[in-house]
């Protein structure tokens, strides 16, 4: 084993006794007000309920194997339900390899491993969120199907458009054409009722502290978005589908153009350029398979609780924790998190 090798065993190994060696509240007391600088290449981030030695010790074995030197190892998070450790990685990678092959550690172990640029490491001033399933509990054009009475039809065509199944456009004018005669009144009643995303209320007021602008992109409709931003979540801009109302109710009919994953795309780059920031100061979060052109664009793309094919093809993702837990890949830990929500 060379010498590079042995320095990340060396320093997961200390990072194993330090955690399994000091209670929970020693390891709160000891964290530091910031983390350290990021100078390494790579960060690589991981997330778990309840950390395991087995589970880290694994994960060095990966590391030694590969010749990935971790330089420098922060806590960002230790509690009962969560623990988030950030490994500065000095190697040289392919970032689609290194990726991929992180899933059979991850799968093994139980972790979340979340692998990013070192300089993508710090709060963006763009961040571009998908709504249904993303900011909210639901996907809002299946709820009002079932209301509707065509529930199955709809839902069926939602799952294969999110799986990359049907062309998004498409699949959303057979959609609407089933909930003609849907009555404004309704809608009304639904949108109070919609279930937010655990952890978006943390996310976007934390995002607002750090002085970054957020935007809903979304193949939904803008009925309900802007009842969110008005209601409930610290948004700065809404792009979603129009609704078309005739007496009342809904046409069945679709207002141009309607947002799909290469509008979520052009928006997300419109709004860069309009803030005058470069796409390296951008994020993209959301869960369907329409999300995936915005999420390779910015300097994050986090596919959140998403469908197989999108997390196989997002660069970055979050499967078993709330929206906030993005907040750990930008360097974020809890004593910052906790301070950014306190303002």
């Amino acid at each position: 084993m060379d010498a590079s090798a042995n320095s990340s065993l060396v320093a997961v190994s200390a990072l194993c006794h330090r955690v399994f060696s000091l209670p929970q509240d020693r390891l709160v007391a000891e964290m530091p007000a910031s983390p350290g600088p990021v100078t390494a290449p790579w960060c690589l981030t991981l997330l778990t309920e309840e950390l395991e030695a087995d589970s880290l010790q694994q994960l060095q074995e990966f590391l030694s194997a590969r010749e990935w030197r971790v330089t420098a190892v922060d806590i960002l998070a230790s509690r009962p339900d969560c623990t988030a450790i950030r490994l500065q990685l000095e190697a040289e990678l392919d970032f689609h390899a290194a990726r991929e092959a992180l899933l059979a550690p991850a799968q093994a172990t139980g972790l979340e491993l979340v692998l990013q640029p070192g300089a993508s490491q710090r709060a963006p001033k763009l961040a571009c969120f998908d709504m249904d399933s993303t900011l909210i509990q639901a996907e809002v054009i299946d709820e009002l199907a079932k209301i509707a009475g065509v529930g199955e039809q709809v839902a069926d065509i939602t799952a294969a458009a999110m799986r990359g199944e049907l062309d998004f456009q498409q699949s959303f004018r057979k959609r609407m054409r089933l909930l003609r005669g849907f009555t404004e009144k309704s809608l009304s009643e639904i949108a109070p009722q919609l279930p937010l995303m655990t952890g978006a209320q943390r996310l976007l007021k934390a995002l607002r502290a750090l002085d970054c602008k957020t935007a809903i992109l979304s193949g939904g409709f803008t009925y309900f978005a802007h009842y969110l931003k008005d209601n409930h979540l610290a948004v700065d801009f809404v792009h979603a589908n129009q609704l078309e109302f005739e007496g009342g109710a809904l046409t069945g009919g679709v207002i141009d153009p309607i947002v799909d994953g290469a509008r979520k795309a052009h928006l997300l780059q419109a709004l860069a350029a309009e803030l005058e920031l470069s796409l390296d100061q951008v994020i993209a979060v959301g869960d369907g398979a329409n999300d995936l052109p915005m999420l390779a664009l910015g300097a994050l793309g986090i596919a959140f609780h998403a469908k197989p094919k999108v997390r196989a093809e997002a660069p970055q993702a979050i499967d078993g924790f709330g929206l906030d837990a993005a907040l750990y890949l930008f360097g974020l830990n809890d004593l910052q998190i906790e301070a950014l929500l306190q303002d």
